[in-house]
């Protein structure tokens, strides 16, 4: 008899971005920038915005409900939900009104905070709920709105994101079915300065001997030049760290899918990794950095259009504030 709850199988994907998209060109108008300018340096083409009156719930439900239902569950079979996020509707978080509008009944649910990486940190956290036995059927969604978060008159950042959801549906598996292969996880708190959306304090006095703090959010800031070395040089290092605990090599890869951030990026560590550019996943021309919504979001559209079938072999990256980074080899399906 198999014993379940010891490995883990990734039976479902789904996908929301907001209607409303806006080109290089339409951008153009509103900050000193051209789409010749974002091409070149990003390969963004244009990306999708969430309106005011859109909530990272709703993408997060719409894109969670397909995977649920490409899985072949129903919302009541969750015993996990974790939303990895870092721009919930509620700075207390949103997993839970999502888990309510989604009627998983059953289902516990957390936000899960680590900016571009989280989708990552999110599928080996879950990961470890089901390899323990504790829960069988666990849903992860990457979501984030961003542009709620821009200095549009900043054009070193606000060129670069859009708005989005992705997530899977992970359900136990027998052990020698396990379809997470290897991971690897990394932090690096000294270089939090280079990317960051910061609270700007003020104070307030309650008494004459006690004041409190009383501020806001900053627009995020990034230094894209560190952000860029950081991630071309130790992302491959994690990648290659992940396929040896997985005892794989780069040419059992059958597709590498990185965090979207940076065409230039993209086509960095697949060249160090010797990984050819038609096993490289990318949506970022449509949709920009969508932080951790970016590889659901591509790892989606790549299993709907039929490119990414059951058991290929899929090497995922994020990395991005914190600054985090990590890695995940898997295979797709049951």
């Amino acid at each position: 008899m198999k014993q379940l709850g010891a490995g883990i199988a990734i039976t479902g994907s789904g996908s929301a971005t907001p209607a409303v998209s806006l080109d290089n060109h339409a951008l153009s108008k509103i900050v000193d920038t051209s789409d010749e300018w974002i091409r070149t340096r990003t390969g963004i083409e244009s990306r999708h915005l969430a309106k005011a009156e859109e909530s990272l719930t709703d993408l997060a439900v719409a894109s969670a409900s397909a995977a649920i239902a490409q899985a072949g569950i129903t919302p009541e079979d969750l015993d996990l939900i974790i939303l990895a996020t870092s721009t919930a509707d509620d700075l207390f978080g949103s997993a839970s009104k999502i888990q309510a509008n989604l009627g998983a009944t059953r289902a516990v649910a957390f936000d899960l905070t680590a900016a571009c990486s989280g989708f990552i940190f999110g599928l080996v956290t879950g990961a470890q709920f089901i390899r323990t036995g504790a829960y069988q059927n666990v849903l992860l969604i990457g979501a984030d709105i961003l542009s709620r978060w821009l200095d549009w008159s900043d054009r070193t950042t606000c060129v670069l994101f859009g708005d989005g959801a992705g997530a899977v549906v992970m359900q136990a598996s027998a052990t020698e079915d396990d379809s997470l292969l290897g991971f690897e996880l990394r932090s690096d708190g000294k270089q939090n300065d280079c990317l960051k959306l910061s609270y700007r304090s003020g104070s307030q006095e309650l008494t004459s001997n006690v004041s409190v703090g009383s501020g806001s959010y900053r627009p995020i800031t990034m230094n894209g030049r560190e952000v860029y070395r950081f991630a071309v040089q130790k992302v491959p290092e994690a990648i290659e760290k992940a396929l040896f605990r997985a005892n794989l090599n780069t040419e059992e890869v059958d597709w590498l899918l990185l965090h979207q951030a940076n065409q230039r990026i993209l086509d960095s560590v697949a060249d160090r990794l010797k990984i050819p550019q038609d096993k490289v996943l990318s949506n970022l021309a449509s949709y920009g950095n969508t932080s951790a919504a970016s590889i659901p979001i591509a790892l989606d559209e790549a299993v709907r259009a039929g490119k990414i079938k059951p058991g290929h072999v899929i090497a995922a990256s994020g990395f991005g504030a914190g600054l985090t980074w990590g890695v995940a080899i898997f295979k797709w399906g049951r």
